[in-house]
């Protein structure tokens, strides 16, 4: 069991996914959601005034007052209106971060929700009941409105949910588990569906799968290295300590240590240099790796923040209207991600090219029988489509905006967009990462009987052991799918 605490690390997540954990709230989180429960109920019933989303309406209709009778309704009306998603399926994994993480920024006490609302959810993520959610519908301001109104409609036993890969009615699967419909009162709905979750989800899920890809990248770089019989003194590390960039010298430090008792790097090289590919490796995946140091700490920052609106200012007697369900933190962000993942991918492609090319006593595309046989040709051409496919995902997405809500709602982040084409980025990457590692283990062949390093030798036959390709041509597509899975999953 985790308990929810004040501030939520990517490590406990990764625990709480991985070991999947279930969730539940410390005695002292129960009392500050009480205790603005409370405040906003006695606000209710105690003022006249009009306070946004508890008695007004919502967007452009901010200035119409809402008559108590009608408070409830106006909750579950919003709810049932909002949730317009369309487009893809958001992965179960999304979904069941964003349940997370809508716990977490709720448990601060800053939203006035009820407790059992907060509890209901977490009876969601801990049962596995993960509603259906669309890739479409959410302009990242006035936050994730309609991803995070399909999230929580099945609260209310509406909507639908997953159900052993099969989509059925939320009713079924509440009545399954003896779950009856929550009640929502005053300010709850907004609560429910105002904020960052969805984009934060899926920045969350691109930092875990981003730390994989960095720990893969550089074993997968240092095969192709001596695959390719490049040279180790652009790694020499008092070139990167004069240009004094953390990422560049750390890449450098890594792949030295790697391939230091390697034989094949030790082997007296024919060329003066190699092609940027290898020799600025440290260069190029340095500057991504501190790009994604940086998103790290914007992501982290997100995940442990309130972003509903109005936010319950109990001590200070207030309910104030702001805007922190925008997403322009994350959309900028992520377009940055995207590129800085991009170009690993990037990078990764160019080395495939030299290995398949002939060159450095390798035979064209890897195979004897060039001619008859194709080797491994196409499987470069797949790596380049892929690397053209992000590169075109990288248009950025944050500098768009469309005005809703007649006006009202005049800028908005599109922060939704940055995080679901960020998500394929990854993915893409992955799989040009996989590529390479296949095309390299294939091309370390041809150095025998020089061996590269112990640990490099020993993540080869880890990885063969799993897969291995024929000495002729065959099918290659499961190859590289199987690559993928067994390197990233």
């Amino acid at each position: 069991m985790f308990e929810i605490k004040e501030t939520l690390t990517f490590e406990d997540i990764s625990e709480i996914i991985t070991q999947k954990k279930k969730i539940s709230l410390s005695d002292s989180v129960k009392k500050q959601v009480q205790t603005s429960f409370d405040f906003v109920q006695n606000k209710i019933n105690n003022t006249n005034e009009l306070i946004y989303g508890i008695n007004t309406g919502f967007g452009s209709l901010c200035n119409t007052r809402i008559e108590a009778k009608d408070l409830q309704n106006l909750q579950y009306n919003l709810l049932r209106s909002h949730a317009c998603g369309t487009g893809n399926y958001v992965p179960k994994e999304i979904i069941k971060l964003m349940l997370l993480l809508k716990v977490q920024s709720l448990s601060y006490g800053y939203s006035g929700v009820n407790l059992t609302t907060i509890e209901r959810l977490i009876d969601f993520f801990n049962l596995d009941i993960l509603p259906v959610v669309y890739e479409q519908g959410s302009l990242g301001a006035s936050g994730d409105l309609a991803p995070l109104s399909h999230l929580c409609l099945p609260l209310l036993a509406e909507g639908f949910v997953w159900q052993n890969n099969q989509i059925v009615e939320s009713s079924t699967v509440l009545n399954h588990f003896g779950l009856k419909p929550i009640e929502l009162s005053a300010k709850e709905g907004l609560a429910l569906i105002n904020g960052t979750q969805f984009m934060s989800a899926y920045g969350v899920d691109v930092v875990l799968k981003s730390r994989q890809i960095l720990s893969q990248l550089s074993k997968i770089s240092a095969l192709s290295i001596d695959a390719f019989d490049a040279s180790l003194d652009p790694f020499y590390l008092p070139i990167h300590q004069i240009r004094k960039q953390n990422g560049q010298l750390k890449i450098a430090e890594d792949i030295l240590e790697l391939l230091k008792d390697s034989e094949i790097s030790k082997k007296t090289k024919q060329q003066v240099q190699d092609p940027y590919s290898f020799r600025c490796i440290p260069q190029v995946h340095g500057a991504s790796l501190d790009a994604l140091q940086y998103i790290e700490t914007v992501v982290l920052n997100e995940i442990n923040s309130v972003t509903d609106n109005p936010n319950i200012f109990v001590e200070e007697n207030r309910i104030v209207s702001g805007g922190n369900f925008h997403g322009q933190p994350l959309a900028i962000t992520f377009d940055f991600a995207a590129i800085a993942i991009s170009e690993l991918a990037n990078i990764s492609e160019r080395r495939i090219y030299k290995l398949i090319s002939g060159e450095r006593a390798l035979p064209p595309f890897l195979t004897s029988f060039a001619g008859v046989e194709s080797g491994m040709m196409i499987a470069q051409y797949t790596a380049a489509g892929i690397v053209s496919q992000n590169k075109q995902l990288c248009t950025p997405a944050s500098v768009d905006s469309i005005v809703s809500s007649n006006g009202q709602e005049d800028h908005v982040s599109m922060g939704a967009n940055a995080a679901t084409k960020l998500y394929q980025v990854v993915q893409n990457t992955q799989q040009v990462l996989a590529i390479e590692m296949l095309i390299a283990s294939k091309a370390i062949q041809y150095r025998r009987p020089l061996k590269t390093s112990a640990v490099i030798e020993t993540f080869l036959e880890q990885f063969k052991q799993q897969l291995q390709l024929p000495e002729h041509d065959c099918f290659l597509s499961p190859f590289l799918i199987h690559s993928k899975n067994i390197l990233f999953n």
